[in-house]
């Protein structure tokens, strides 16, 4: 069986801030239509790593590619076939749920017509047909969080990166919002997905896990439980943080 194409790769990645040393030598890859969890404790690193992923950030060394582009040199390039939704809530509370949808829409130079029809159609797939003219603001931490989501990969980008998407959202909404990933990874988009629910690592296909800017497992969640003779994926982390 042929290895899937690889579109994001790291090595041996560095970042400081002064004396401190937030990400330390990481390396790892990432495949195309993967779901690839980065599981850590609130300070593991988790979010420096992803904001230099996103051409947000530069790292302090390293050699690494996002979709086929240097970070260090390409980082606009990177910015276009990505999607991110941050850990705070990254739409406009005081604009309209269709506003939301054709501004960042508009942002990647989508077409009017083509924004139109995939607004109708990303509503309807939604359920939220009825409230595409309500401020973001009057809707459930939960509408919002799963609309962000999907204006984050309303222009099909190569890969999204998700920072704590969950956090604050009860477990049926989270279960739902996990179900939006699937639906992207089956239509070929790469999820990268930061979060600190250990539960959420059976949800991937691979998870990463990072202890003090470190690289301390990486594997499938079969393996690492194999590995750890753990039950769950809670084991295997308090295993690895003891």
């Amino acid at each position: 069986m042929n290895r899937k194409k690889t579109v994001i790769r790291v090595r041996d990645m560095v970042k400081k801030f002064g004396d401190f040393t937030a990400n330390d030598r990481l390396s790892f890859e990432v495949y195309e239509g993967e779901i690839f969890g980065f599981l850590g404790a609130n300070g593991a690193g988790k979010t420096t790593a992803l904001r230099i992923l996103c051409g947000l950030s530069l790292p302090t060394s390293g050699e690494i590619s996002v979709a086929g582009y240097n970070v260090y040199s390409d980082r606009e390039k990177i910015k276009k076939r990505i999607g991110y939704m941050s850990q705070k809530f990254s739409l406009y509370e005081d604009l309209k749920v269709y506003e939301n949808i054709r501004l960042y829409a508009g942002i990647y130079g989508l077409s009017r017509k083509y924004i139109r029809e995939r607004t109708d159609h990303l509503l309807e797939t939604l359920g939220l047909e009825g409230v595409r003219n309500k401020l973001i603001a009057e809707l459930p931490l939960g509408w919002r969080q799963k609309l962000a989501f999907s204006v984050a990969v309303f222009h099909q980008p190569s890969i999204v990166f998700l920072d704590e998407p969950t956090g604050g959202v009860d477990p049926i909404t989270r279960r739902q919002f996990w179900d939006l990933i699937y639906r992207a990874s089956q239509d070929g988009i790469t999820v990268f997905v930061t979060t600190h629910y250990m539960d959420e690592a059976e949800y991937c296909d691979r998870v990463c896990i990072m202890e003090a800017g470190r690289i301390e497992a990486i594997g499938t969640p079969g393996e690492l439980k194999g590995k750890y003779a753990a039950k769950n994926m809670d084991e295997v982390f308090i295993k690895i943080a003891r």
